[in-house]
């Protein structure tokens, strides 16, 4: 016999009171926090999760515009260790915010965690959560040698 299931409390998964739907995403790579950094913020590493911008300049206040039509501005930039940033494709109403972290504890593994808040619905948020494990997974190849 099968156990019943839990039972929930209703509220769609990723649905918080104050930041609309969110996700996060990370993944630990074998790369020290400084490599992990400029995988993350080289023209490369920028078209993998942030799309083709032009003239790419990571720098608190720097708005960007890329070619697949996702505009927002750099809020926070903290080298090597945190971008803040908000995110709006072309088709959605209102931006998102994004916070990219880098964790590390040992000289060669770094941790690179996607936070997205602000998404307007349930299927932006799996949308989203799509778009961030495959930007993680690219990011990866190159350090396991892909």
């Amino acid at each position: 016999m099968t156990p019943p299931a839990p039972q929930s409390s209703g509220k769609p998964v990723g649905l918080t009171a104050s930041a609309g739907y969110q996700i996060g995403v990370r993944r630990t790579l074998p790369l020290s926090p400084e490599k992990a950094w400029t995988s993350l913020t080289s023209r490369e590493g920028l078209r993998l999760w942030l799309g083709d911008w032009p003239e790419p300049q990571v720098a608190a206040g720097v708005r960007y515009e890329t070619r697949e039509g996702h505009s927002g501005e750099f809020r926070i930039v903290k080298p090597g260790q945190q971008l803040r940033l908000t995110w709006q494709p072309k088709h959605w109403a209102s931006p998102s915010t994004v916070q990219i972290r880098l964790l590390s504890s040992h000289p060669e593994k770094t941790t690179i965690s996607f936070h997205q808040e602000k998404l307007a619905d349930a299927e932006a948020r799996e949308a989203m959560k799509r778009h961030w494990e495959e930007a993680l997974a690219a990011l990866a190849a190159p350090a396991a040698g892909g």
